[in-house]
């Protein structure tokens, strides 16, 4: 499997959509730090055919110390979300072991800062199908490609692997499974 500059550049506009949804929970706790935001500018400006540069390196590296320097679990994980959303323009070209994890990064850190936030799994569960439902099918089309994700023992594995099931379904299959899920009991 190889990832070209066009995949890169969708998983970066998915991924910063992702985190985009979860900034103000960073900007909460930091409203003077633009680093999480920075980053998600890099991306966007990388996605809509903007070259790969140090700057953008750089943003990515920002942000993952933004996250570190962060007290607050939904703060933090929220600025993870915007580092790897930013850093999926440095996936490698060729599969190496793990690339699943940078292409899903942005959308699980997503779900983790929901979860952190309300205090409810839930509310990650909400936000994994807002990312599923929101994802072009070509992105769908890449993540098939990769090697599906295990469910593993963590909290974060549980929820990359709820994301790389989700959008390996078909997507008319999903939204209607999800649809009987949530119809009021007879």
């Amino acid at each position: 499997m190889t990832l070209n500059q066009d995949d890169l550049r969708l998983l970066g506009h998915w991924g910063a959509d992702c985190a985009e949804r979860v900034l103000p929970l960073f900007e909460a706790k930091a409203p003077a730090d633009p680093r999480p935001r920075e980053a998600i500018a890099g991306i966007r400006a990388y996605a809509n055919g903007g070259k790969r540069t140090q700057q953008l390196r750089k943003l990515v590296w920002v942000a993952m110390a933004a996250a570190r320097e962060m007290n607050d679990p939904a703060a933090a994980a929220a600025a993870r979300a915007a580092y790897s959303a930013a850093g999926v323009a440095y996936m490698h070209a060729i599969y190496r072991p793990g690339q699943e994890k940078h292409a899903l990064g942005a959308a699980m850190y997503a779900a983790l800062a929901c979860e952190a936030a309300a205090g409810d799994p839930a509310a990650a569960d909400t936000e994994i199908r807002w990312a599923i439902n929101h994802a072009a099918l070509t992105v769908r089309k890449i993540i098939r490609q990769l090697p599906p994700r295990t469910a593993g023992r963590s909290r974060q594995n549980a929820l990359y692997y709820q994301l790389d099931s989700g959008l390996r379904q078909n997507p008319r299959k999903a939204k209607s499974a999800t649809s009987q899920r949530h119809r009021a009991p007879r």
